[in-house]
């Protein structure tokens, strides 16, 4: 028998797969538990809809990432701290306060875990810092540590 998983079915597959199963299987423990349903030609098409609406969904939020990193490889985030005479920094600057910045200076909300920072900033000077906005799509950020 024909069915459609609506969950993931260990061994068997994912949400959303079409898969063969034996007779006994999907009636007995398949169907009863609304983990999967009967591969009817409406089913079938009703997944082949919400297949095309998520790929078209996906394809939209990476054209508005790439969008998005073009605009914040073309600006400029400028922070100020205080600093020794050697230009190290007390205290760091960290993935937080870049993203407050950005925010604040060029109205582009990033969530602050998205931003590839592990130590923070310690020095002052222009440091570029990798956002990733999407899977596959990385943007590089200048940021621009001043001396207050």
């Amino acid at each position: 028998m024909k069915v459609i998983l609506n969950q993931d079915v260990k061994g068997q597959g994912k949400k959303g797969d079409l898969i063969e199963v034996s007779d006994g299987y999907a009636r007995n423990f398949l169907l009863p538990k609304n983990l999967a349903i009967p591969a009817s030609k409406e089913n079938i098409n009703v997944l082949k809809g919400q297949q095309e609406s998520r790929e078209y969904r996906q394809k939209k939020e990476l054209e508005e990432a790439q969008l998005t990193a073009k605009k914040i490889e073309e600006i400029k985030v400028t922070l100020k701290a205080k600093a020794g005479d050697n230009g190290k920094l007390f205290g760091s600057i960290t993935s937080k306060d870049v993203s407050e910045a950005l925010t604040e200076q060029h109205h582009i909300k990033i969530d602050k875990k998205k931003f590839v920072l592990p130590d923070g900033i310690k020095s002052l000077g222009t440091t570029n810092v990798d956002i990733k906005i999407h899977p596959g799509v990385v943007a590089k950020l200048k940021v621009s540590v001043e001396a207050i």
